[in-house]
């Protein structure tokens, strides 16, 4: 369904939307509000928002929580009674789905985006909502895989950052001197998704996908066989075991190991602010001496995919076909405008900005991202825990952000393929030395073929 409201008369941004809609008090409305963020601390602060919204226009927005877990029954459930919340805060995996199956009005998003200016989006995020020639649903954050590596010792060795397979390896043949320093420590758990999301990172390096536009498409075996010649290298400078996100953050906290792969919300804990994760590379449980070691690469490429990429997970405010049209229009745009620091604040460590700023000021949001306060039993903004290129580099990753099946229009196929775990156990079998790379190729693209 399209929308039959265009923006046109309607509120536009900032000071405007503020200046009109307080004259019409009068006749404000409600509109509902379904958000994943749930826990009590990030629930007050969209509620506060929505405050501030209703305060500028007059018009008022309840703030419902939902489980991201429960989301999809309950969307498909409201859209059958024509019962759907006017706004949705939703993952990615929904963006397409939705829109095909009606729950998404995607020219009402199309034209919030392209009033905030489609120009002030990370390309990413956008073109992974891309539909029919509309955005799905309008980006609101995201972050991206990072590998986490000591800079300090990258400097004093003259190594360059680890943004290729080749600069990695050529670390770990300097770095690597266990116990007292492992090269990497990779995810060998097969159980785990941490594993399943550090693999399809290191696969859309190299440029290598298990899905095409048709569905499954068999993995190419030589740059596949890059892949499993690179994951058993850094799982052989890794410590033995079953490893998951628990030992590579532990190892990694104590000093222990010069890379790992892991998302942003290690980032306040690497630099003391949180108890039950703190660093332990001193006996100062806040201390900051990590951090300030640390440097991050976000776009990662192997050598047959020079150009690299970075495993990305964004979030949308889905506007949807029983919607106030006007009304959930101007309360996205608020949300990603003059109400987006508060948005980004519900947990910034894990919320980069997708919309960097706005045409008069290209940098606004990114620089106020960065003096959010961050942390749980203390707070430090990130500017002042790491370095602008750092940040940058962070920020910058949303750019490049990909993921499995979303260019094809097969995400749902791709996230059955990583949610059956078939690829975690044929690698670690690579790795165990059961299987040599044809053979483990050859059963990757057999148990990926079955999967419907």
């Amino acid at each position: 369904m399209t929308s039959t409201k265009g923006l046109t008369g309607r509120l536009l941004l900032g000071s405007a939307l503020g200046l009109v809609l307080t004259a019409s008090t009068a006749m404000a409305d409600n509109i509902r509000f379904w958000t994943t963020e749930e826990q009590p601390e990030r629930l007050a602060k969209q509620q506060e928002m929505a405050a501030e919204f209703a305060k500028a226009t007059g018009d008022t927005v309840e703030v419902i929580p939902v489980s991201e877990s429960e989301l999809g029954t309950r969307a498909t459930a409201a859209f059958a009674a024509g019962d759907l919340p006017d706004v949705i805060y939703h993952p990615l995996q929904y963006a397409l789905p939705w829109a095909e199956a009606g729950i998404l009005d995607t020219d009402a998003a199309t034209e919030v985006v392209d009033a905030l200016g489609r120009d002030t989006f990370a390309a990413g995020p956008l073109s992974m909502a891309a539909y029919q020639g509309d955005i799905a649903s309008v980006p609101v954050d995201g972050w991206t895989q990072m590998i986490v590596y000591r800079a300090d010792l990258f400097e004093e060795n003259g190594l360059a950052p680890p943004n290729t397979y080749a600069n990695v390896l050529a670390a770990i043949d300097v770095l690597h001197n266990p116990p007292e320093m492992y090269g990497f420590v990779a995810a060998t758990k097969v159980d785990e998704n941490f594993m399943s999301q550090v693999l399809e990172h290191v696969f859309l390096a190299n440029g290598v996908s298990p899905v095409g536009e048709g569905g499954f498409q068999e993995l190419d075996l030589a740059a596949t066989t890059e892949v499993l010649e690179f994951y058993k290298a850094i799982a052989k400078a890794s410590p033995p075991g079953e490893l998951f996100w628990k030992q590579s953050r532990e190892l990694y906290f104590a000093g222990d190991a010069a890379m790992i792969i892991w998302s942003p919300f290690i980032l306040d804990e690497l630099a003391g602010l949180r108890d039950s994760a703190a660093p332990t590379i001193n006996d100062d449980p806040t201390t900051t001496e990590l951090a300030a070691k640390t440097g991050i690469v976000t776009n990662f490429a192997g050598p047959s995919n020079p150009d690299g990429a970075a495993w990305g997970d964004v979030r949308y405010f889905g506007i949807t076909t029983d919607a106030d049209i006007d009304i959930a229009q101007a309360f996205v745009e608020y949300s990603m405008n003059d109400g987006y620091m508060q948005t980004l604040s519900i947990a910034a460590e894990g919320k980069f900005p997708v919309r960097t700023g706005t045409a008069d000021e290209p940098g606004k949001f990114s620089a106020g991202w960065s003096e959010i306060p961050v942390g749980v039993d203390r707070k430090a903004a990130l500017k002042d825990l790491y370095s602008a290129e750092m940040l940058d580099e962070i920020v910058g990753g949303l750019k490049v952000a990909q993921r499995w099946g979303v260019e094809e229009g097969q995400l749902s196929l791709a996230s059955k393929m990583i949610n059956g775990q078939a690829i975690n156990r044929i690698v670690r079998q690579y790795i165990d030395d059961e299987l040599d790379a044809a053979a483990a190729v050859a059963a990757m693209n057999e148990a990926l073929a079955s999967v419907n």
